[in-house]
């Protein structure tokens, strides 16, 4: 499959399940969760949202501008920031497993080194 079709997908699963999750989290947990937990929760749907678009957006790009090892570094850095950030908080926040919280910085240092990429494979293309 086309990198830039992969990445295209992959975000837009991931907004479709940011969606579902953000309305899970308002409606299913709302009474179910203290509100530092249900923040932490909607803290990793605000992430998961704005890193699916991030995807969509390393797919756009991927398909007007030449292949780059870049392009495919960020994406795949993105995807596992979705999964370790967000998805630690998830956990985090249903079972109050304090631990999980180390997990959450690795994920964000994904995403910082993903947009990192998605800004070089630019400048070099």
């Amino acid at each position: 499959m086309q990198l830039s079709k992969i990445f295209l997908l992959l975000g837009s699963l991931n907004a479709l399940l940011a969606v579902i999750l953000g309305a899970f989290g308002t409606h299913g947990l709302r009474s179910r969760l203290t509100e530092d937990m249900l923040g932490i929760f909607q803290t990793g749907v605000q992430y998961h949202f704005y890193h699916a678009l991030g995807l969509i957006a390393v797919g756009l790009i991927a398909l007007n501008l030449p292949a780059s090892v870049w392009f495919k570094w960020s994406g795949w850095l993105m995807f596992a920031g979705i999964l370790l950030f967000s998805g630690s908080l998830y956990v985090l926040s249903i079972t109050n497993l304090r631990w999980l919280g180390a997990i959450t910085p690795f994920g964000g240092m994904a995403f910082i080194l993903a947009w990192s990429a998605l800004v070089t494979g630019i400048i070099k293309t």
